[in-house]
């Protein structure tokens, strides 16, 4: 098998973008306010064209395996609720989803446990820190801020139910499965790499220990955190994935029901507060998605009732996130009117923006 690491020809700067999957009787009805499908596709060419050649940010080097993925690796996928997909450049890439493996993590702890729960063992509050700060561990002596720092992770990984490490390691893989549409698979070398690192979740899950906030054994909690972060996934497997919530819970390609549609508001909301960590409050300005990065150099973002967007390119800003991922979302999201603070996203027309003072 070919490693990561090394980008092979067949991956190489693809240009093709891939037709338009055909809708299927089952599918639900588009979104009255969703854009028509060629227009997707110009705008999605259009940012992949635009932004390419951009080589700002640097690899995340804290994890050796990630310094080593070649930096100009660049995908991007579109999929919607009604199961068109639209797909871009490397996107059959496998690459490590790391920190928006917590997105999933959450959901299952949701509908293992129920919202309320989670809520009250977790939280959901910005921290105003890193997201590895030992400060907010310390600082918040009756949750952990929220499900997206490394704290917050850590503890929801040790809600999952099982009977053992291997249970609960083996259902949050397989949730990720029937979010993806397709078994996905540990990249063992980056599970290693980082094995070998995580010193500072080692050290977070001892304090939430001290504070009486981990439900599971820290040592077996930190191992399964580290495993879900070096999840392979491709764009396409990714875009799904988001997809799957901005479709109610329901997966738009398979059918199949992985979240009950009650639950993913809370998900959402998760997404929206510390999505991108300390870039999360200019993102929500800027941008207006839900959406995850991870320091593998992917993003995805959710349009609730039309479908998500995935972006994978490894350089990342100072903060951690994809420098291209973020200007591709931000350029698509703005040309789509994918912005869930804006009138412009349920239909309210430019005309009536004007006459009300746009």
């Amino acid at each position: 098998m070919l490693s990561n690491k090394i980008l092979p020809s067949t991956y190489a700067w693809t240009a093709l973008l891939t037709s338009v999957i055909s809708i299927p009787a089952t599918a639900q009805r588009v979104s009255p306010v969703a854009p028509q499908g060629a227009q997707v596709k110009a705008i999605v060419n259009s940012a992949y064209s635009m932004f390419k050649g951009d080589t700002s940010g640097k690899n995340a080097d804290y994890i050796p395996y990630l310094a080593q993925v070649n930096s100009k690796l660049f995908g991007i996928a579109v999929v919607t609720t009604d199961n068109q997909v639209y797909a871009l450049g490397d996107t059959s890439y496998s690459f490590s989803v790391q920190s928006i493996s917590k997105v999933f993590t959450l959901a299952l702890a949701i509908e293992q446990l129920g919202a309320d729960t989670v809520f009250d063992r977790i939280g959901n509050e910005p921290t105003g820190r890193p997201f590895n700060s030992v400060d907010a561990v310390v600082d918040m002596r009756t949750h952990t801020g929220n499900a997206l720092v490394n704290a917050g992770a850590i503890a929801t990984t040790a809600l999952i139910g099982g009977s053992n490490a291997d249970e609960r390691w083996t259902s949050i893989l397989a949730y990720y499965g029937k979010a993806a549409g397709e078994k996905l698979k540990l990249i063992d070398e980056v599970y290693r790499s980082e094995a070998a690192t995580n010193q500072g979740n080692r050290a977070l899950a001892a304090l939430l220990v001290k504070y009486d906030r981990m439900h599971s054994d820290p040592t077996e909690a930190v191992d399964i955190y580290t495993k879900q972060c070096s999840v392979g996934v491709n764009v396409k497997q990714l875009a799904e994935m988001g997809a799957t919530l901005a479709n109610n819970g329901v997966n738009p390609v398979t059918r199949e029901r992985v979240m009950k549609a009650k639950n993913v508001p809370f998900v959402l909301s998760a997404m929206t507060m510390a999505g991108l960590y300390d870039g999360s409050g200019g993102w929500a300005w800027h941008v207006g998605l839900p959406a995850k990065s991870g320091v593998g150099g992917g993003i995805l973002a959710v349009v609730p009732g039309k479908g998500a967007i995935a972006v994978f390119a490894p350089p990342l800003d100072e903060q951690g996130n994809s420098v291209k991922a973020q200007k591709v979302i931000t350029y698509v999201s703005q040309k789509l009117h994918y912005n869930l603070f804006s009138p412009r996203s349920v239909g309210l027309g430019v005309s009536r923006l004007k006459e009300s003072g746009e």
